[in-house]
């Protein structure tokens, strides 16, 4: 069972929600389905940067990972070079981490592919939305995100683990992981009966 927290406000949320800037987060962002590829792209990236590290780290440098990578836009980061590695790495105001920096370019390329063969990144990432609705909070990976992983390994994809990928179906809507009596459970389930799949 899915642990709860009541804030001061009196509303019930994932416990993880308890202080900000998750509490906005989790209110206002996470597990809302995303709609647009720019935003499926952005979001593969911050979840790879937050790939041991608390996701707390990204939300605050957020902002910064957008401006260094020009808005997360598919097309200009998949013309980065080794220049833009190099100023990325001494960018402070990001994780400087030369690996998840290069597999954001090299990511960013191979969405382009998927893009050309698949139609969007939402088309593609949707079709791993699981048939049975997922226990909220009682797993870290699931069969889908498995085989999401492996499908995107294939393609050329790096950082995008099975862990990895069940968080980004966790975030981007794919999943409706809230806890049961969290308050914005209802409002993400009915954001996503909206979603053309």
């Amino acid at each position: 069972m899915a642990t709860v927290i009541t804030g001061a406000d009196g509303l019930t949320r994932c416990a993880w929600a308890a202080a900000e800037p998750e509490t906005t987060y989790h209110d206002e962002e996470w597990g809302f389905p995303l709609s647009d590829d720019t935003a499926f792209f952005e979001r593969v990236s911050l979840e790879g940067f937050q790939s041991g590290l608390s996701w707390r780290t990204i939300l605050n440098k957020r902002e910064n990972f957008r401006e260094a990578f020009a808005g997360f836009q598919i097309e200009k980061v998949a013309r980065f070079t080794d220049v833009d590695v190099e100023r990325l790495l001494s960018d402070a105001g990001i994780i400087r981490h030369r690996g998840k920096i290069e597999a954001v370019i090299n990511n960013a390329r191979r969405a382009e592919e998927l893009i050309d063969r698949e139609g969007s990144l939402h088309a593609f990432f949707w079709m791993y939305e699981p048939d049975v609705e997922v226990d909220p909070q009682s797993q870290t990976t699931s069969s889908e995100s498995v085989r999401l992983s492996k499908d995107l390994k294939k393609r050329g994809w790096k950082f995008v683990g099975p862990t990895t990928m069940f968080a980004l179906m966790q975030a981007s809507g794919i999943v409706n992981d809230h806890a049961r009596d969290c308050v914005v459970r209802d409002r993400v389930a009915q954001a996503r009966r909206a979603v053309s799949r």
